[in-house]
């Protein structure tokens, strides 16, 4: 009989509580491409409340409990249509749930910056009140540098971290993520700037997604690869030989580059499955990228742990003399193993006080 292993609490870096438990409410889908994930939600953002946004985003947060996760970043949107609504409906948990977990939220303008009127001075209102990460989409705006540029000017001035989604797309022809990289090292923000998706980084050649992965990690720009969700949206204008769409974060990582993997969207139009568990995700990503050999997983493991926390900049992360006792007990005997057979959490403990407990299947043979 072999044992569980304890391990330290699982660090979601990238999710969006403020849009989860929402697909039934969003038009069905009417075609491969394109997907309008964006203005299926846009249509739906009259629908929320601060209380249905903390109804919903309780749920999902509950499960990623349940899962493992102590540690999290929740993105959370703001434009003229929901106001601060999202935010404030998340904001309520942060404290709600600390006994379980800590939360912190990064504040984005989704459906674009610079040319949507009002959105600024709400992410200003978020940023005074509680965000502390400054997001960004800068594919959605009128002017994408410079929406990139003008939250390198919000982190500046509300001394936040930065994390962005960056570079979804089927060629890499051209990329975000090199503009990001540069003001990055202007202004001194090495090891607080993130960047999700990055999906183009899965179509270039070896040579460049090389180089690529150098100037990321000389610079201090992490990687965050959310396998549902681009898996989901990805390669949508082909009928024939889809693209995978998923960053290979193992060859990045040996490169230099603090990746993570993370949920991203659960039970939406962006991704209409899911349920927090970061290992199930781990699994995903491993088939993916095609990365199954021990020392990879271990590296994969990380990217859900002790690298997620580096990029959430946690200095007190891990089981040692002096951390806060954020423990997990997994299903089976080493990390190499819980990925490959995705095994349950069977227990969590947050700051030392047990938060969750599922009871192991128990097969009853007949006498």
């Amino acid at each position: 009989m072999r044992r569980p292993a304890g391990l330290p609490g699982f660090v979601e870096t990238h999710i969006h509580l403020d849009k989860t438990c929402t697909i039934d409410r969003c038009a069905c889908e009417t075609g491969r491409f394109p997907h309008r994930a964006m203005e299926r939600t846009s249509a739906i953002k009259s629908t929320f409340s601060v209380e249905d946004v903390t109804d919903r985003a309780s749920r999902t947060l509950q499960k990623c409990i349940g899962h493992g996760a102590t540690t999290m970043r929740t993105h959370v949107e703001v434009d003229p249509l929901v106001g601060l609504r999202g935010f404030e409906g998340v904001k309520a948990l942060v404290e709600a749930y600390r006994w379980a977990i800590d939360i912190e939220i990064c504040v984005m303008p989704q459906e674009g910056l610079l040319n949507n009127p009002g959105t600024d001075a709400l992410m200003v209102a978020a940023l005074r009140n509680g965000a502390r990460v400054v997001g960004a989409a800068p594919s959605y705006d009128s002017d994408p540098a410079g929406q990139i540029r003008r939250v390198f000017e919000l982190a500046r001035e509300y001394d936040a971290d930065i994390d962005m989604h960056v570079d979804s797309g089927s060629s890499a022809a051209h990329l975000d993520t090199r503009l990001v990289c540069d003001l990055t090292e202007q202004y001194g923000w090495g090891g607080r700037v993130a960047c999700g998706h990055l999906t183009k980084l899965s179509t270039m050649p070896l040579p460049e997604l090389d180089a690529m992965a150098r100037r990321m990690a000389d610079a201090g720009v992490a990687l965050t690869v959310l396998p549902s969700t681009d898996l989901y949206l990805g390669g949508r204008d082909r009928d024939h030989r889809v693209e995978r769409s998923v960053a290979d974060a193992n060859r990045l990582h040996r490169l230099g580059v603090t990746c993570s993997i993370s949920s991203n969207n659960i039970l939406n139009a962006f991704t209409p499955m899911g349920d927090g568990q970061l290992i199930r995700m781990a699994n995903l990503y491993a088939n993916v990228v095609q990365q199954a050999m021990p020392e990879a997983l271990r590296d994969t493991w990380g990217m859900f742990t002790s690298n997620s926390a580096k990029l959430l900049r946690k200095s007190d992360y891990g089981i040692a003399v002096g951390n806060p006792a954020d423990l997990i007990l997994v299903d089976a005997p080493d990390p190499v193993a819980a990925i490959r057979e995705i095994a349950p959490t069977l227990m969590g403990f947050k700051r030392g006080r047990r938060t969750f407990t599922r009871t192991p299947v128990v097969l009853h043979r007949p006498h």
